[in-house]
């Protein structure tokens, strides 16, 4: 029996050996899948904020193109006006039958919010901006709509405004004290 015991203490031993081994490339197979799993996620995210950026290009775009319809669309005879309000630009009642120039207020894809600042001449609206002060991926290669874009350091510098509004000394507003709605 004592023949038994001792020839089993050397398994035991090196299986033990064995044991702190495997442990060993088990933290080096985690360390290994958190550095990818953390690569990844960087890739994502930019991803996802490279979509969040072409969803505000197209949303923004959709804003600028309903307010100078609205200002297109005056009625005959009357005079022509930018948008007091965004939900003007749902329901236009300077006719018999509102018109539509959108379907719904979108909301901003950057902050997901509803709130947008508005870029103002007098009490109209002349385009929109995002309130994000976050640095944008895209510096370049814009639509020619959208040129005055590139090399902008914060979200709030797009403003999507009507180029009617251009002519009228229009200045874009100051990002410490942005006008809401």
């Amino acid at each position: 029996m004592s023949d038994r015991c001792m020839r089993t203490r050397p398994r035991r031993h090196g299986g033990s050996r064995a044991h702190g081994i495997v442990l060993l490339a088990l933290l080096l197979a985690l360390a290994l899948g958190s550095i990818a799993l953390m690569a990844a996620v960087d890739v994502w995210a930019l991803a996802r904020q490279r979509a969040l950026e072409t969803e505000l290009l197209f949303v923004g775009g959709q804003y600028r193109q309903a307010i100078l319809r609205y200002y297109y669309g005056a009625p005959p005879g009357a005079r022509r006006v930018l948008p007091a309000r965004l939900e003007d630009l749902l329901e236009d009642d300077r006719y018999p039958i509102p018109v539509r120039y959108l379907r719904r207020l979108y909301a901003d894809p950057i902050t997901g919010s509803a709130e947008w600042g508005a870029l103002r001449v007098g009490e109209r609206i002349a385009g929109v901006y995002s309130l994000s002060d976050r640095a944008p991926v895209k510096q370049a290669g814009f639509e020619p709509a959208d040129e005055q874009f590139s090399g902008k350091t914060a979200y709030h510098d797009w403003v999507f405004a009507v180029a009617v509004a251009a002519r009228t000394n229009l200045t874009p507003p100051s990002p410490s004290r942005p006008d809401l709605r």
